[in-house]
């Protein structure tokens, strides 16, 4: 696990020491070595963190004649399967490394070799002699990669900070992208808050010739649902597939421990690192509040699988004052206050490991979310009930406040990319994001920004389009995003064994019943069934948390409204926020009137991180002032 950074290089510009500064700007990703490669026309930059061939596989790397070079961030785990086949066919290694096998399969199958491996990447193939740029990311998007195009100016890398030390970088705030934000606590597309600066998406891959951008899909999620299964048969399908995901995940010339919360997901996955490894170390999070806290079941359970627990507790002061560092790590602002004990687990998980895994993408992959099986309800209404009676029942609701189901028949009247929650997750209704911005709303309804997703798969029922969806924004622009600045932050390498492509083909077999059963208001039930198996029925059985947060109480204690009332009443606020309605969010809360937590600290999480990016000299780098 590592960082890059790249540029072509323009008059005037002092490549070798701007190259330097970029790269240190992400040494956080890669505090063992740093190189660097300079043609003249390109300049690379290097961080590496030493997981796989920890004498060797140095970065960039060259091919044999020289003529082209690679860097990359990731773990390939089907390396070593690619490596005999390239060796056969006539290629040689320089070094035991996963990366050297990226290159030399580019040079023999071109683009192709993205369908061969397996495993989660980001990584830029310079070919000097085609003065062709090749970069790719993995089909879940587990790794970042982030571009800035502007005229002739081509930057690239694997945060957006790095940027910042280049001379030709304009940094300029995207303010009509506020909304969006305020909206999804994201933004759900390839745009960033930084103009000019895109992320690129999963299952993608680029190329950059001549001046010339070009993007293109490489890998498509297909749902082909078979129906000749039992539930037990699927359940066993699942336990085989994932007992070899979690052996390739293990790869590692280090020590590889694991995250543990209360939750199915990670419990399974710590269950299955211990059948083949020693004594495994897991790692929890808490707080002194009780109620919030995961801890005792994390606990209990690490002592009936037998592997030991290590744990720390994050009190009420430690997460405000960490929340600048944050949000400077996370490059964008995201208001997900769970990333916070994130990034306090993986900071006490590195005194210990450079490798953990950890349950990330379950939830997508199998059916998890609550929101799905709302999604069978409303299948089976729009099933049963015409379109034109469903818009009467929608609008008679509309006008008839505390009528019984009058949120269903509303949003039942409407089509599933129009009551897609996490459009609106922060503001159910999107007009009342105007009340808090000075500047008026330009971009489309929220909504809009998901339709071109259920678009693409038209065929799915709405449970699984919901899951399809969620692929494509929650799971790569707040889920994975996190996981990858919380533990990266900490120069931690984080694998996330469910989000393997041998998985997702499986789960996207599985009939619809058996991943989000709304009939019986299960969520996960084959993947449940599966673990049910390994584990402890009160596990495999438990209602998800999702690293619960005191920060709702928090916020009614004087000392921390006192922080947020601060910055809800800077200079910042009053830039880009009517300041009053802000404070009412906040008194309203404080005084119990309302529950406003949520958008609270979506306010609170912009004005921090602008003052980090935009007010600031320069961000500093916080591995170097530590």
């Amino acid at each position: 696990m590592c960082g890059f950074v790249g540029f072509f290089n323009t008059p005037n510009v002092d490549c070798d020491r701007v190259i330097r500064d970029m790269a240190d700007a992400i040494a956080h990703r890669g505090p063992d070595d740093a190189d660097y490669y300079q043609d003249g026309v390109l300049s690379l930059g290097f961080r590496r963190l030493s997981i796989i061939d920890l004498e060797g596989g140095r970065q960039p790397i060259l091919n044999e004649d020289g003529t082209k070079v690679l860097v990359f961030n990731g773990e390939i785990y089907n390396y070593q399967e690619l490596r005999e086949d390239l060796l056969a066919k006539g290629h040689t290694f320089r070094t035991k490394s996963d990366s050297e096998t990226i290159l030399h399969g580019y040079e023999e199958y071109g683009k192709d070799i993205l369908q061969k491996l397996r495993g989660m990447f980001a990584f830029v193939i310079w070919d000097k002699t085609e003065g062709r740029l090749f970069g790719a990311r993995d089909i879940f998007g587990i790794k970042p990669f982030y571009y800035y195009k502007k005229g002739d100016h081509f930057l690239f890398g694997s945060e957006i900070k790095s940027f910042l030390s280049h001379p030709e970088f304009e940094k300029e705030l995207d303010e009509s992208q506020i909304p969006n934000y305020l909206s999804y606590e994201y933004l759900p597309n390839e745009q960033t808050l930084f103009k000019n600066v895109f992320k690129l998406p999963g299952a993608h891959c680029f190329t950059y010739e001549h001046g010339q951008l070009t993007v293109e899909r490489y890998y498509r999620i297909r749902y082909q649902i078979e129906e000749d299964k039992t539930l037990e048969q699927w359940e066993d399908l699942i336990q085989q597939e994932f007992t070899e995901s979690v052996a390739m995940h293990q790869i590692a010339d280090v020590e590889v421990g694991c995250f543990l919360s209360s939750g199915v997901d990670s419990s399974y996955v710590a269950k299955e690192i211990s059948k083949g490894t020693e004594k495994v170390k897991t790692f929890s999070v808490g707080y002194e509040e009780e109620k919030y806290s995961e801890l005792p079941y994390a606990q209990e359970l690490s002592q009936v699988i037998g592997v030991e627990s290590i744990a720390n507790k994050v009190s009420a002061d430690e997460f405000f004052d960490a929340m600048p560092e944050i949000q400077y790590f996370m490059d964008e602002p995201l208001p997900n206050p769970s990333e916070i004990p994130l990034y306090f687990l993986a900071k006490n998980a590195r005194k210990y490991v450079k490798v953990v895994l950890s349950g990330e993408g379950a939830d997508e992959l199998f059916g998890g979310y609550p929101m799905y099986l709302q999604g069978g309800h409303f299948m089976d209404y729009t099933h049963k009930v015409v379109k034109p009676v469903r818009k009467l029942a929608g609008g008679v609701a509309r006008h008839v406040k505390g009528m019984k189901g009058r949120n269903f028949l509303m949003r039942g009247a409407r089509e599933p990319w129009q009551r897609f929650m996490r459009a609106n997750y922060v503001f159910t209704d999107p007009s009342e994001r105007q009340k808090y911005l000075k500047a008026p709303i330009t971009t489309d309804l929220p909504e809009t920004y998901s339709k071109r997703y259920f678009d693409e798969v038209p065929e799915l029922d709405e449970p699984t389009a919901l899951q399809y969806v969620d692929m494509h924004t929650w799971m790569i622009y707040d889920i994975l995003l996190k996981a990858d600045r919380m533990s990266m932050a900490n120069s931690l390498e984080l694998r996330v064994p469910f989000l393997d492509k041998k998985m997702l083909e499986l789960s996207c077999r599985i009939p619809t019943r058996y991943r989000a059963d709304h009939k019986t208001e299960t969520t996960k039930k084959a993947l449940r069934g599966a673990a049910l198996k390994q584990l402890p029925e009160s596990t495999a059985t438990r209602k998800k948390l999702g690293f619960p947060v005191p920060l709702s109480d928090w916020l009614c204690q004087d000392k921390y409204y006192e922080k947020v009332k601060k910055a809800f009443t800077s200079e910042i606020a009053e830039k880009f926020f009517v300041t009053e309605e802000l404070m009412k969010l906040l008194d309203d809360h404080k005084e119990g009137r309302a529950l406003n937590m949520q958008k609270i600290w979506s306010f609170y999480t912009f004005i921090l991180w602008y003052k980090e990016f935009f007010v600031k000299e320069q961000p500093v780098n916080l591995l170097k002032e530590a």
